[in-house]
């Protein structure tokens, strides 16, 4: 029993998944892992948001272009009044003005007047320092999204390397499940001759016909899992819900691991990158507080039309220049520098610590690869002794010679290897992207 329940353990915790022939009016799409891996990078919804992000940072990008780039503003404002003040005045902003506007009479009790005042004013920066940082700065945050989107492109990836992997190792579990359940079916006719001839007892009978049902509940758990896992890759993908994915290929295993040690800079990490460059975003971010602290200057031109009725009457224009200087803000300055500091030398602690994480991530993968080589070994060879002594132990049954309880016990021992070599590939194989993933190959 004990063999059994880590029997199923390891069928169902290693067969992610494995497609089930497509019902009708369904698809079946043959793909190889390399397209598997294609199609989720450019259909994942994961994927696509991170390609957002970058789309949003080139949107700020542009943003900093305010600080170079002139801002045009065109207004239409209406005003009616019988204020003396304000009419004497629109009346001579709209070049209206006459003699008898200024009858005392008149001054003080003015008729209603309209003015419809179109303006239209021009803003040019000068000098602006800390400007030309900020768009440094929403420059190297768009490359440091940039990086975070090939990150997860390479993440989705190796998440469909697992799955693509399990659904070849679950087609390779069932097929052993179903060639353990035809041999297990031959002993099981033979026991229950052994029965009706009255050579074996009812109890030996029954412990066939046990492990026959152990072995074809393991078969439908199995398959349960092919078709949930199965729903998964095509989630990862972003396929119809009527289309079933039918990996191609095999699990391979390549030459022997290298017992050295590990010495990849891991250059091409590229979250790697993006610690870094957002270590750089801090710092261009305290520059650019710092010189706020500079005067601006900015250039202007307004032109103004007054007149009772749209588009008429008198015009005017005035060029000039704005100098601002935040000589004292109440040490809000100083505070955001302080800020700015420490957001940098958390920025720079992160980023030290993503490397340091980084080896030890890699070193970690190069061991479960060389492990899981070595368990292939292992596996074999074990697979080849259940299977002499599973052959050699059902001629004796055959014969009568051997207990069925041997017969049991050889049959589970030789399922339980095909298994564990399936699983120890499997695992090496996805060891082996992980190891890539992690050097960021």
């Amino acid at each position: 029993m004990k063999i059994y329940k880590a029997l199923i353990g390891l069928g169902v915790a290693g067969a992610l998944c494995s497609p089930l022939p497509a019902k009708a009016g369904d698809t079946t799409v043959k793909l190889s892992l390399s397209k598997a891996v294609s199609i989720a990078r450019q259909n994942n919804y994961t994927v696509k948001a991170a390609r957002s992000r970058v789309d949003q940072a080139e949107g700020r990008v542009v943003q900093t272009r305010q600080s170079f780039l002139p801002k045009v503003t065109l207004s239409e404002t209406l005003l009616i009044t019988n204020d003396p003040a304000a009419a004497l005045v629109f009346k001579l902003q709209q070049q209206s003005l006459q003699n008898s506007d200024f009858e005392a009479s008149r001054m003080t009790h003015p008729d209603v007047i309209n003015d419809f005042n179109t303006s239209l004013q021009v803003m040019q920066p000068l000098f602006n320092a800390d400007a030309s940082t900020g768009k440094t700065m929403a420059v190297r945050a768009k490359k440091g999204q940039e990086f975070l989107a090939e990150r997860t492109e390479e993440a989705i990836g190796l998440q469909v390397s697992k799955v693509f992997y399990g659904l070849i190792l679950a087609r390779k579990n069932i097929e052993a499940v179903e060639h353990s359940i035809e041999t297990m079916q031959g002993y099981s006719s033979e026991a229950a001759k052994g029965y009706r001839a009255g050579l074996l007892t009812k109890s030996d009978k029954l412990s066939t016909d046990v492990r026959l049902a152990e072995l074809q509940e393991q078969k439908l758990m199995l398959r349960d899992a092919v078709k949930n896992a199965t729903d998964m890759l095509r989630v990862m993908l972003n396929l119809d819900s009527g289309v079933t994915v039918v990996p191609t290929g095999d699990l391979v295993v390549d030459g022997a691991v290298s017992d050295g040690e590990e010495t990849t800079s891991l250059v091409n990490r590229s979250d790697l990158k993006a610690f870094e460059t957002f270590a750089q975003v801090a710092g261009y971010q305290e520059e650019m507080i710092r010189q706020s602290r500079l005067p601006r200057l900015n250039a202007f031109l307004q032109t103004n039309l007054h007149s009772n009725n749209i588009f008429g009457g008198g015009a005017s224009w005035a060029l000039g220049l704005n100098m601002q200087w935040n000589i004292f803000d109440g040490d809000a300055t100083a505070g955001r520098i302080l800020e700015a500091k420490a957001q940098q030398r958390e920025a720079m602690y992160s980023y030290e610590a993503a490397k340091s994480n980084s080896l030890a991530e890699v070193a970690q993968a190069r061991r479960s690869l060389k492990t899981a080589r070595e368990r292939i070994d292992v596996a074999s060879k074990s697979l080849e002794a259940a299977k002499v002594s599973l052959q050699y132990i059902g001629k004796q049954y055959k014969s009568g010679m051997a207990m069925t309880f041997e017969l049991l016990m050889s049959e589970q021992a030789h399922s339980y290897a095909k298994l564990r070599l399936n699983q120890a590939t499997y695992d090496y194989c996805v060891s082996r992207s992980e190891l890539e993933y992690y050097r960021g190959n």
